[in-house]
């Protein structure tokens, strides 16, 4: 076990913050609106009694964004906790389907999933991660029978107060930062170095957001609104009919 060096730990997490700053924000200028509409519920934003142009493109738009930056943020702290765990127990990305870490202590070979949240998947997903464990552990006692395989799903958030899941341990939170680190407090650690210049990027991300807005709100007036009303049969039958 070796000391984790702040410096260098600091230096990752500002770099690859701003790589997801920077990608959130290529996402949004990337954005169709047409496209996103076909993937959205019409029949829920009439339900929402969504009366407005702006009201209705601002509730996609932050639907479709608060789903890709959940993702773009999981790869983030994923990648850090490899990081982090490369420096202290020299953990390694896994090459077996499903694992993300795998690495060594006092013994054991410990084979990681990391999820962002404790609540990431359904029974189906969970059965899959499950799966993936079982083989990964076949392959690394092929060549040692004796060898002791410890499935972990790693979460970055939340908690779990039943971590033993009988085939593997579920460890959210503090308990996992703390598993793969040995520090019982990086996880409030790296509060800091995570929030590095957020409220500069945030600031440039909502001036284009607003733009964004301002633009698909404009689109949607001209091709689904009739006298300054949304023609929801027009709306629906895009969606769910073909295209205008």
């Amino acid at each position: 076990m070796s000391s984790l060096d702040w410096v260098a730990l600091t230096s990752f997490a500002e770099e690859n913050i701003a790589q997801f700053h920077q990608k959130r924000l290529d996402n949004l200028r990337s954005l169709k609106l047409k496209t996103i509409l076909k993937r959205k519920n019409p029949y829920l934003f009439k339900a929402k009694n969504l009366l407005t142009a702006g009201s209705l493109v601002e509730t996609v738009l932050d639907a479709h964004l608060s789903s890709q930056e959940e993702t773009l943020f999981g790869d983030f702290l994923e990648e850090l906790a490899i990081y982090i765990n490369a420096q202290v127990y020299g953990g390694k990305k896994s090459s077996s389907e499903g694992i993300d870490l795998e690495f060594d202590q006092d013994g054991i070979r410990y084979i990681v999933s990391i999820k962002s949240g404790p609540n990431w998947g359904n029974s189906s997903q969970i059965k899959k991660m499950q799966d993936n464990f079982s083989k990964a552990q076949r392959v690394l006692r092929t060549g040692n029978s004796k060898l002791h395989v410890q499935a972990v799903n790693g979460c970055c958030y939340g908690k779990d107060r039943r971590p033993d899941k009988g085939v593997y341990l579920k460890l959210c939170g503090q308990p996992f930062w703390s598993f793969i680190s040995g520090d019982v407090d990086l996880y409030t650690k790296l509060v800091e170095p995570i929030g590095h210049r957020a409220k500069e990027k945030n600031e440039h991300f909502q001036k284009q957001y607003a733009k964004v807005i301002n633009l698909f709100a404009q689109e949607f007036m001209a091709d689904f609104c009739d006298d300054g009303e949304i023609d929801w049969i027009k709306l629906v039958k895009f969606n769910s009919a073909g295209g205008l």
